[in-house]
């Protein structure tokens, strides 16, 4: 079984959508979203620094018209993809591109709900100094220990030892400065504490946005990041995309779930590399392709035409 993943913010790099301008359209599509997008995505993702696309308010809808432009170059067909596509899902932001893959939003209300989420996140964590440090290895007991003990909390649950602290730089620096026993810690190319009390300003804005948006049930399996759950209606989907603004990540369980549907290969779309390598320790046996640029499409295509299925899977 295939399943398609989209990754979240901390994912992009400067340029990353060069190599992808010379594919015939896509430059066209990708200024053709950029009205819904709020922001001039050719530049942003050929000509901008690492600091730009830093920025939440950039990052977070570049990330995902980047994933949508990959999912429609490996699959021009909407209605044959979700035949053949087992499950989507995506990481945080990413989750937004899983959502439209799985035909719950098009492509302009994706991008619509994905701008806004980027102001209103970014508006939130101007208003404190926060920040996100990813924390690998150590005991679990004493890793949570030493989060609540410098007022810190797991945002991200990322499977396989990898947590993600969350909450102000200063606690983010006390952290840095006394560690848990056995873990490195790394911090993430992110503006705030994501994921916590901290976005509940960006949880009200896309509340009041939700109602207008143009709303599916889901035409493939869709994994929520709430608790690795199925999510069968599209109303379902939007409440979860809202609240899981201020929620914890739960990877380590939609993994789990990936697992027990017996996926046999998953791919991930552009700027790939961080769920695959998540996949290929926290799953055996299951083929991973990232795709990173448009050399990796053809071995895409023969893993989409290996691994899919002709049924559906809604």
């Amino acid at each position: 079984m295939l399943v398609i993943v989209a990754p979240g913010q901390g994912a992009q790099s400067p340029g990353m959508l060069n190599p992808w301008l010379e594919l015939d359209g896509v430059a066209d599509r990708l200024r053709g979203w950029q009205d819904a997008a709020g922001i001039d995505l050719v530049h942003y993702g050929t000509e901008a620094s690492a600091e730009e696309i830093k920025d939440t308010a950039v990052a977070q809808p570049l990330l995902v018209a980047t994933g949508l432009m990959t999912a429609r170059e490996l699959f021009p067909d909407e209605a044959a993809a979700r035949r053949t596509v087992g499950a989507v899902a995506g990481h945080s932001v990413g989750e937004i591109t899983a959502a439209a893959g799985a035909g719950v939003l098009d492509a302009a209300d994706a991008l619509t709900f994905v701008r806004e989420r980027g102001r209103a996140m970014a508006a939130a964590a101007a208003v404190t100094e926060t920040g996100m440090v990813a924390v690998l290895g150590g005991d679990p007991e004493e890793v949570a220990a030493k989060l609540a003990e410098h007022g810190l909390v797991a945002a991200n649950n990322n499977g396989g030892g990898q947590l993600v602290a969350a909450g102000r730089l200063d606690a983010l620096e006390a952290l840095k400065a006394d560690p848990p026993a056995k873990a490195k810690l790394v911090a993430l190319k992110v503006a705030g504490a994501f994921h916590t009390e901290f976005m509940a300003p960006g949880v009200e804005r896309l509340a009041e946005l939700a109602p207008s948006l143009k709303v599916a049930d889901p035409q493939v399996r869709y994994l929520s990041n709430k608790d690795g759950a199925l999510v069968s209606t599209g109303a379902e989907v939007i409440s979860r995309l809202v609240a899981q603004v201020a929620n914890p990540v739960r990877w380590d369980l939609c993994m789990e779930t990936i697992a027990g549907l017996g996926a046999t290969c998953v791919i991930e779309l552009a700027p790939a590399g961080t769920l695959t390598a998540l996949v290929k320790r926290n799953i055996k046996g299951v083929v991973t392709l990232a795709v990173k640029t448009p050399a990796d499409l053809d071995k895409a295509r023969e893993l989409i035409a290996e691994h899919g299925t002709e049924e559906a899977t809604a």
